[in-house]
């Protein structure tokens, strides 16, 4: 059974970007979110096995969606994605929960990797 992975980005650009990376592997795109709002809640009715999730967003950032799914289930995987590759922030992700981090722009085999060494 593929695995399934929720795509976390403001921009949908990039998420177009994330599902295509990820289809290409066999990866099953369950489902997308443009906030952290909507990540916590599709988090909860999809279920998926990885998260990809983005720091800088509207009406709640990622950090904040990390600690609530993280809450809802210890055991989430949930990868960074961002463009903020500052100190403070990767700790602050890691830190909350995230297992990974990848700065922006990424390398189609650096996310395949991160998501592999969760499996």
């Amino acid at each position: 059974m593929a695995k399934t992975v929720l795509i976390v980005d403001d921009a949908a650009f990039m998420r177009m970007m994330l599902k295509d990376i990820l289809t290409k592997a066999n990866y099953e795109v369950v489902g997308e979110a443009s906030n952290g709002q909507e990540a916590v809640e599709k988090y909860q009715e999809l279920k998926p096995n990885f998260v990809t999730m983005d720091i800088t967003m509207p009406i709640k950032d990622g950090i904040q969606a990390i600690k609530e799914i993280k809450k809802i289930d210890p055991n989430a995987k949930i990868i960074v994605c961002s463009a903020m590759g500052q100190q403070a922030m990767v700790i602050e992700s890691i830190q909350a929960g995230a297992k990974d981090f990848i700065v922006k722009p990424f390398q189609a085999n650096r996310v395949i990797e991160a998501l592999q060494k969760l499996e």
